[in-house]
C-alpha cells in the first residue's frame, strides 16, 4: 500500500466528515428562489429566497466530495425564511440523507435557528418588495392575470402548496414589515455531514453549540475548538463499542451495534410508530417491500425522515433499491413525475389541502400523511404474512415501553378536523410527544383496544391528578411525554437512576431499547419466512466474471419451487415480494458471496438462519403458517445497555488551538464566521491521542480501517453489478445540478429503464408461459403456478400505469391509461355520431347465401371492449377498470393492437402528453409494442379467471350435417352449457333455429355441452357434425364435435348427447402474424373415430394391440399427471376421462378389438350390448344359486356391477348404448371399481359368443396388466362434472 493512501484510509474513521453554515449571502443581497414555485402574489416574508452555503470546514474531504448543491438544498429545502420579532422563532432540528449514484449513503444533520438581520440592504429590499406587494394588492383585488397558469401538474402541485394561510397572511398585511420599526430575522443553519446515523449525538452536539452563542456568557473556549475536536479528534466508534466525546457544554455518548447485530439506526421508530399507528405502518412498510411508489407528506422535515428512516432500516436483510429521497426540496418536484418506484417525503404548507395536491401518478401509490396519521393505499396489494399476530406482538412491545400502540386512522378515512395540521406549531419539544394520553381517549382511533391498554385507562380514568394533566395538556397541546416515562419507568427510576444517568440519557437508552427490539420482531419474521432461502438459491456461474457477464439471462432463485414450499396464507404476499428488486440484490449478494466477502446484512441474516436452525426452532414448522413470536428481545436490549453503561473509548477533549489573541470572539445572537486556518487541517501528530492510545484502540482502528476498506470494495463491487444488473432505472437522480439538459437526460434514462422492464416483463411472462405448456406436452417439470401468473400480469398492469403517467400534461383521474381511453372513447363516438348523421347514403353489405351455417365474425374493437368494462358494476375505480381491460386485451390477444389503435392518434397523445414523455418516444413505443405483441403467442384467461362474478352473453350455433341428414327437425331440441365455474341450466332452442345467444354468470372456460331432442314428430332424426359457443366479451370460442345421430332407431338410439369442447382457433389467426401459438387442448371425440368404432362404414381403421395398450397406458398416465399438478393449473378432467385419446376412448378401443359387431342383414351391435348380457347372465345365476358358492368379495362386485348397469339404463335421460357405456366407466373410475369389475366381465359366458379367439379381452395377461394399470388411479379423488352423472341415482 502507498503511503499517500495510507493516510486517507485512517481518514474515514472520523466522526464527522464536514461541519457547513448556511444561509443569506450578504454580496449577493435577497435573490428569489425560481424553481420552488415563486408566486409573487405572496406576502414577501413567505416567499422563498436561495440560501448558500457560507462556509464548509474543512474544504474537501477525497473520500467523500463535498456536494455544495445538494447540501444547500437539504440544508434548507425551502430556502431562506424570514420573520420579524412578531413571529415565532424556535430553533428547529433535522436530518437529510444524500444518496450517491452507487447506492451508499452520507447523513446530514441540521441545526436551524433565527438570526437578526444586520445588513441595511438586505432589509431596505425587503422594505421596497413590502411596498410593492402592498401597491399591487391595492390595486388589483382580483389577482392580476400577469402570472400565466401553466398546465403542468407540476406547477399546480408547487401552488397547491404554497397557498398560505388566508387568516395570518391579512392580519400580517395590515401590520407589515416597517424596517423603521420591525427586526427582520432570517434563518441560518447549522450543519454536520457524517458518515453513520449518529442523530441524536449529532443533535446534541449542535444544539448546544447554538446555545454557545445565544447564552449570556461566553463559551468555556472558542468555538472554533469544539468544531475542530468533532471533525479530527472523534473516532468513529468501533463496532460493538460505544463512545463519549464533549460537547459545549456535557458530554456526549453514542454506541455502535457489534458485527453480529442489526445495523446502525438512531432514528426514534416509537416516534414513527405513534406518528402512524402500528397498523398503518405496517401496511407502508408491505407496500415498501413490494416496491411500489410511496410519498410521505408532512410539515416537518425531522418527521419524513424519522419515518422514512425508520421503514427501510425495518427492511433488514433487504435494502431499499429505488430513489430515495427523504426531504424532496421544492426545486425538485418534477422528480414526482418518476415512472419508478420511489420512497420521497414532500412538506405539506400550512392549510395545503390534501385534496388539492396533484400528484402525476396515484395507481401504485401509497400516500402518507403523517401529521393527520392517515394513509390512503393502493388497490388490491397482498397482506403481509400473520399480519393480525404481527401487530400484536409490536404493540406489546411498544406497551411494554408505556405506549399506546393504537394511534392513526385507518386507511383510506379523513381524520376529524379537529386535529389538522396547523393545530400545534412544530417544536422539537412537542414534536417528541408520544400522543398517547390525547389518544387513549379519542375514540376516533381507538375503536380497538387491547386488553392491556385498556387496564392502563382505567388505571388513568381512576387517577384525579392524571385526569386534570390531560384536561390541562388538551387545551394547551403542552407535551406529556414525562408522564408516559413517569407511568412506564417508575420501576425503572429506581434501580437505572443510580447509575448517575440525566433524564436526556434515560431516555435517549430507552428509545434505543425499544427501537432495537421493534427492529428485532420484524427481523425475526424474515428470519422464520426466508428460513430455508439457501436450498433454492441456484449457483450455475463458475466465477464471479462470468456470473456478471450473464447475469440478465440466468435464473439464481428458483422461484415456483420456493413458493410450493410455503403455506398457502403466505402466497399472495410472497409470490409478489419474490420479484421485487430488493429480493434480486439481496440473492445476488448471495451469490457473490461465495467469492467475495459477504454484504454486511447477509452476513448477520445468514448468521441468525445458522443460529435457529441450531436451536432447531424451524424443522418441525416447516410450511407451517403459525406464528413464532422474536425470542431474543431481551439479549438484543442488553447488549446496547451494556455498551451505554460502561463507555468504551473517550475522545479528547476541546482545547485550545494555534489562534492569534483576538480570533474567535462572538457576538452574542450570531453565530461566528470561523477561523478557517485552523479548521481546514486536522492535526499533524495528535499528541493528545497520543496520551490516552492504548493497544486496545490501535487494534479496535485497525478493525475499522481494514472492515471501511473492505466496504470500499464492496461498493466498488456493488457499481460495477449494478452497472449490468437487472432491470434496474435510474437509482438515484442527482439532487444537485438542475440544468433542462440534465433532467431531459433524466427523463431519457426513465424512457430507457421503461422499455428495458417491459421487455424483461414480457420475456418473463412467455417463458414461464412456454414452460408451462412443455409440460403439458410432457416436457419437464411445471414452473409457474396461477398466482405467480397472477402476480406477473399484475406486474405489468403496473408498468402501464406507469408508462402513461411518465410526462403527463395535466393529470385526470387516478389511471393515466384510462382517462387516455376515456380521451379516446370520446373523440371516437363523437366521428361515429358525425358519420351517422352524413347523408352518404348507406350501401347494406350484400349477405352471402346462407348455404353454410358457421359462427359470425366478432368485431374488433377497442370501444367495445371498454364499454364491456364499463358495463361491469363490480368494478368501482378507474385503476381496476383499467386493469380489467388490460386482462380483457391480453386475453383476447389485441393488448398490443388496442393500444397500438390507442397511439395512432397522434392529435391526442400530443395533447394529453410532453415531448419527452415515453408514449411520445417513437423508436421506444414502436418497441413497446413489439414486445407486447409476443405475447399473443400465448393463451391468457387472466380475465376469465378473475372476474368470476359478471354477467356474459355466449351464442350457440349449431351445425348439422346436411348431406345425410334433415336440415329441418320437427322435434324441441335443448341445450345446456357447462364449465369450470358452473352450468347454463337446460335452455329450449326455437324449433329449426340454429343460432341462439343467452346470458349467464361467467362459465369460466367451457368444458361440455349436453345436446338433446324430445324425439317429437316424424322428422325427429338430427345428424348433428359439431355445437360452437363463444364467449361474446373475451371472443373465445369453442369448438364440441359431434358427428353423430340424435334420434331412436339411428346410430346407437341416443337423444341426448355430451360433447366435450377444445378451444378454437380464431380464423384468420394463422396468417395475421400470430400463428405460432400454444399447442390445443386435447380433443373431445371426433366423429371419424367414433363412426369407425361403431363400424357405420364397416371397413376403417382398426388399431392393433401394442396401439390400443399404449393409449391405454397414456389415458391413464394423463390423469395420474393433471392430479400432480397444482389444484389451480389443473385443465377439464372431462376432456382425459371422455375427450379424445381419454380413458373412455381407449377402453372403448380394448372392448371393440375382437368384437364380432357388424352382422350381415343385422342392425349393429354395440359394446353396451355385451355389458348388459353379461349383466343380465350374472342376476341369472346369482338367481341360481351359482354364485354362492364364490368367494364373498366376488359376489359383492357382481352385485355393484349389476346396481350400476342397472342405474345407467332405468336414467330418465335418453342417453344411447355408447353414452352409457361412457358413464359406466366414468363412475367405475370415481369409485375405484373398474379393476374389480373386469374380471367378472371376462369370466362371464357369454364372450366367447361375442367375441373372437384374438380378442384383447380374451387373453389373460392382457387383463391383468390393463387390471394393473386401472390401480393406479385409486390414489385420486376422480370428480365428475354435473353434466355427465346428471339423472343417475345411485
Amino acid at each position: 500500500m502507498s503511503g499517500s493512501s495510507a493516510v486517507s484510509a485512517a481518514a474515514p474513521c472520523r466522526f464527522a466528515h464536514y461541519f457547513a453554515i448556511c444561509g443569506i449571502d450578504t454580496e449577493t443581497g435577497l435573490e428569489p428562489d425560481e424553481l420552488a414555485g415563486e408566486d409573487f402574489e405572496q406576502n414577501p416574508l413567505k416567499r422563498t429566497f436561495k440560501s448558500k452555503v457560507l462556509a464548509r470546514y474543512p474544504e474537501n474531504v477525497e473520500w467523500n466530495p463535498f456536494d455544495q448543491d445538494a447540501v444547500n438544498m437539504l440544508c434548507m429545502p425551502k430556502g431562506l425564511s424570514f420573520r420579524t420579532q412578531a413571529d415565532q422563532h424556535d430553533p428547529q432540528f433535522h436530518s437529510f440523507i444524500i444518496t450517491k449514484e452507487d447506492g451508499s449513503r452520507t447523513y446530514g444533520f441540521v441545526h436551524t435557528f433565527y438570526e437578526e438581520v444586520t445588513s441595511p440592504q438586505i432589509c431596505s429590499a425587503m422594505q421596497t418588495l413590502y411596498q410593492m406587494h402592498n401597491t399591487q394588492s391595492a390595486t388589483a383585488n382580483t389577482p392580476s392575470s400577469s402570472s400565466s397558469s401553466s398546465s403542468s401538474s407540476m406547477d399546480s402541485l408547487a401552488s397547491s402548496l404554497d397557498e398560505a394561510d388566508p387568516c395570518t397572511s391579512s392580519s400580517r398585511r395590515a401590520g407589515g414589515y416597517d424596517s423603521s420599526r420591525d427586526t427582520l430575522y432570517v434563518s441560518k443553519a447549522l450543519c454536520l455531514i457524517v458518515p453513520m446515523p449518529f442523530m441524536h449525538a449529532c443533535r446534541r452536539f449542535l444544539s448546544q453549540l447554538h446555545r454557545a452563542v445565544t447564552s449570556a456568557t461566553a463559551p468555556p473556549l472558542p468555538l472554533e475548538s469544539y468544531v475542530h475536536n468533532i471533525l479530527y479528534e472523534v473516532p468513529l466508534p468501533a463496532p460493538g463499542r460505544s463512545l463519549k466525546f464533549h460537547g459545549v457544554y456535557e458530554p456526549i455518548v453514542c454506541q455502535r451495534p457489534g458485527l453480529g447485530e442489526l445495523q446502525l439506526a438512531d432514528f426514534p421508530l416509537a416516534e414513527a410508530f405513534s406518528l402512524l399507528g402500528v397498523e398503518n405502518l405496517v401496511q407502508v412498510f408491505t407496500c415498501t417491500l413490494l416496491e411500489m411508489q410511496i410519498l410521505l407528506y408532512s410539515r416537518d422535515y425531522q418527521r419524513l425522515m424519522t419515518v422514512a428512516e425508520g421503514i427501510t432500516t425495518l427492511l433488514f436483510p433487504f435494502q431499499w433499491q429505488h430513489v430515495y429521497v427523504p426531504i424532496l426540496p421544492a426545486s425538485l418536484l418534477h422528480f414526482l413525475d418518476a415512472p419508478v418506484p420511489y420512497l420521497m417525503g414532500l412538506q405539506s404548507k400550512e392549510g395545503a389541502d390534501r385534496s388539492k395536491l396533484e400528484l402525476p401518478q396515484e395507481a401504485n401509490l401509497c400516500f402518507v400523511d403523517i401529521d393527520n396519521h392517515y394513509i390512503e393505499l393502493p388497490e388490491d396489494f397482498p397482506q403481509f404474512p400473520n399480519k393480525t399476530e404481527f401487530i400484536q406482538e409490536l404493540s406489546e412491545v411498544l406497551l411494554s415501553f408505556g405506549i399506546s400502540a393504537n394511534t392513526g386512522a385507518p386507511p383510506r378515512t379523513r381524520t376529524s378536523p379537529g386535529c389538522a395540521p396547523g393545530s400545534t406549531p412544530s417544536t422539537p419539544a412537542r414534536e417528541r410527544k408520544t400522543v398517547s394520553l390525547r389518544q387513549l381517549e379519542d375514540d376516533g382511533r381507538n375503536g380497538n383496544l387491547a386488553g392491556d391498554e385498556l387496564a392502563v385507562l382505567e388505571l388513568l380514568q381512576g387517577n384525579a391528578t392524571l385526569e386534570r394533566l390531560q384536561a390541562l395538556t388538551k387545551r394547551t397541546g403542552v407535551t406529556v411525554a414525562r408522564v408516559d416515562a413517569l407511568r412506564a419507568g417508575v420501576r425503572a427510576q429506581g434501580t437505572e437512576g443510580q447509575g448517575g444517568r440525566t433524564a436526556a440519557e434515560e431516555e435517549e437508552l430507552r428509545n434505543a431499547k425499544l427501537n432495537v427490539q421493534l427492529r428485532e420482531v420484524f427481523a425475526s419474521r424474515f428470519t422464520t419466512m426466508f428460513a430455508d432461502y439457501e436450498a433454492f438459491v441456484i449457483q450455475s456461474a463458475p466465477d464471479l466474471e462470468s456470473w456478471l457477464t450473464n447475469r440478465e439471462q440466468m435464473h439464481n432463485f428458483d422461484k415456483a419451487s420456493f413458493l410450493s414450499d410455503q403455506p398457502e396464507p403466505y402466497l399472495p404476499f410472497l409470490s409478489h415480494f419474490i420479484e421485487t428488486q430488493m429480493f434480486a440484490t439481496f440473492i445476488d449478494n448471495k451469490i457473490m458471496s461465495q467469492w467475495e466477502d459477504k454484504e454486511p446484512l447477509l452476513r448477520v441474516f445468514d448468521g441468525r438462519i445458522d443460529k435457529a436452525r441450531l436451536y432447531n426452532v424451524r424443522a418441525p414448522s416447516l410450511r407451517s403458517s403459525s406464528y413464532q413470536r422474536c425470542s431474543i428481545l431481551k439479549e438484543s436490549a442488553q447488549a446496547i445497555e451494556q455498551r451505554l453503561m460502561k463507555i468504551d473509548h473517550t475522545a479528547i477533549h476541546p482545547h485550545l488551538l494555534d489562534m492569534k489573541i483576538g480570533q474567535g470572539k462572538y457576538e452574542q445572537g450570531f453565530f461566528p464566521k470561523l477561523h478557517v486556518d485552523v479548521l481546514n487541517t486536522g492535526p499533524t501528530s495528535n499528541k493528545w491521542s497520543h496520551r490516552t492510545a492504548t493497544a486496545q484502540r490501535r487494534k479496535d482502528r485497525h478493525r475499522q480501517q481494514t472492515e471501511h476498506l473492505g466496504l470500499d470494495n464492496d461498493l466498488k463491487e456493488k457499481y460495477m453489478q449494478e452497472a449490468r444488473s437487472l432491470g434496474k432505472n435510474l437509482r438515484q437522480p442527482k439532487l444537485s445540478d438542475l440544468s433542462p439538459a440534465v433532467i431531459a437526460q433524466t427523463n431519457w434514462k426513465f424512457v430507457e429503464g421503461l422499455l428495458k422492464e417491459c421487455r424483461m416483463k414480457t420475456k418473463r411472462m412467455l417463458v414461464e408461459k412456454m414452460g408451462q405448456e412443455a409440460v403439458e406436452l410432457g416436457h419437464g417439470d411445471v414452473n409457474i403456478t396461477g398466482l405467480e401468473e397472477n402476480t406477473l400480469i399484475a406486474s405489468l398492469c403496473d408498468l402501464l400505469e406507469r408508462i402513461w403517467s411518465h410526462g403527463l400534461q395535466v393529470k385526470q383521474g387516478k389511471s393515466a391509461l384510462w382517462s387516455h381511453l376515456l380521451h379516446y372513447q370520446a373523440r371516437e363516438e363523437k366521428l361515429e355520431q358525425q358519420q351517422a348523421e352524413s347523408p352518404v347514403s348507406n350501401v347494406p353489405e350484400r349477405r352471402k347465401s346462407d348455404c353454410s351455417v358457421a359462427m359470425p365474425s366478432l368485431r374488433v374493437s377497442l370501444i367495445q371492449d371498454m364499454r364491456h368494462i364499463q358495463s361491469m358494476s363490480e368494478i368501482k375505480t378507474d385503476v381496476g377498470r383499467a386493469r380489467a381491460w388490460i386482462r380483457l386485451s391480453l386475453e383476447k390477444k389485441l393488448l398490443s393492437q388496442h393500444l397500438k389503435q390507442l397511439l395512432s392518434r397522434h392529435a391526442l397523445t400530443k395533447k394529453l402528453y410532453k415531448r419527452y414523455a415515453f408514449l411520445r418516444s417513437e423508436e421506444e413505443k414502436e418497441q413497446f409494442l413489439f414486445h407486447l405483441l409476443s405475447l399473443n403467442t400465448v393463451d391468457y384467461f387472466c380475465f376469465t379467471s378473475v372476474f368470476t362474478t359478471i354477467m356474459i352473453p355466449y351464442r350457440v350455433v349449431i351445425i348439422p350435417i346436411k348431406k345425410l341428414s334433415n336440415a329441418m327437425t320437427t322435434s324441441n331440441p335443448w341445450v345446456c352449457v357447462s364449465g369450470e365455474l358452473g352450468d347454463s341450466g337446460i335452455m329450449q332452442i326455437p324449433k329449426n333455429v340454429l343460432e341462439m345467444t343467452f346470458d349467464c354468470q361467467n362459465l369460466g372456460k367451457l368444458t361440455t355441452v349436453q345436446l338433446g331432442h324430445d324425439n317429437a314428430g316424424l322428422l325427429a332424426k338430427w345428424l348433428v357434425d359439431c355445437v360452437m359457443v363463444r364467449n361474446e366479451i373475451t371472443g373465445h370460442t369453442y369448438k364440441f364435435p359431434c358427428g353423430r345421430w340424435l334420434g331412436k332407431g339411428v346410430d346407437d338410439g341416443s337423444l341426448e348427447r355430451v360433447l366435450i369442447g377444445e378451444l378454437a382457433v380464431p380464423s384468420g389467426e394463422e396468417d395475421s402474424g400470430r400463428g405460432c401459438r400454444t399447442p390445443p387442448l386435447q380433443r373431445s371425440p371426433s366423429q371419424t373415430r367414433r363412426i369407425n368404432i361403431t363400424s357405420l362404414s364397416g371397413r376403417g381403421y382398426k388399431p392393433t394391440s401394442a396401439q390400443i395398450q399404449e393409449a391405454i397406458g397414456e389415458a391413464v398416465n394423463n390423469i395420474v399427471k393433471h392430479f400432480h399438478k397444482p389444484e389451480k393449473e389443473r385443465g377439464s378432467l372431462t376432456v382425459l376421462l371422455c375427450g379424445e385419446n381419454s380413458l373412455v376412448a381407449a377402453l372403448e378401443q380394448f372392448f371393440h378389438h375382437g368384437f364380432k359387431s357388424a352382422r350381415l342383414f343385422q342392425k349393429t351391435v354395440f359394446v353396451w350390448d355385451f355389458v348388459e348380457k353379461a349383466v343380465a347372465y350374472m342376476e341369472s345365476a346369482d338367481q341360481m344359486g351359482d354364485l354362492q358358492e364364490t368367494a364373498e368379495p366376488l359376489g359383492m362386485t357382481c352385485q355393484s356391477l349389476c346396481r350400476y348397469v342397472n342405474a345407467i339404463n332405468s336414467t330418465p335421460r335418453n342417453i344411447g348404448k355408447d353414452g352409457k357405456f361412457q358413464l359406466l366407466v366414468c363412475l367405475g373410475a370415481r369409485d375405484r371399481l373398474l379393476p374389480q369389475w373386469l374380471p367378472l366381465l371376462v369370466e362371464c359366458p357369454v364372450i366367447p359368443r361375442m367375441y373372437e379367439d384374438i380378442a384383447l379381452l380374451r387373453d389373460r395377461t392382457t387383463v391383468n396388466a390393463l387390471i394393473g394399470v386401472l390401480e393406479t388411479l385409486h390414489d385420486f379423488p376422480v370428480t365428475l362434472e354435473a353434466s355427465l352423472v346428471k339423472g343417475i341415482d345411485l
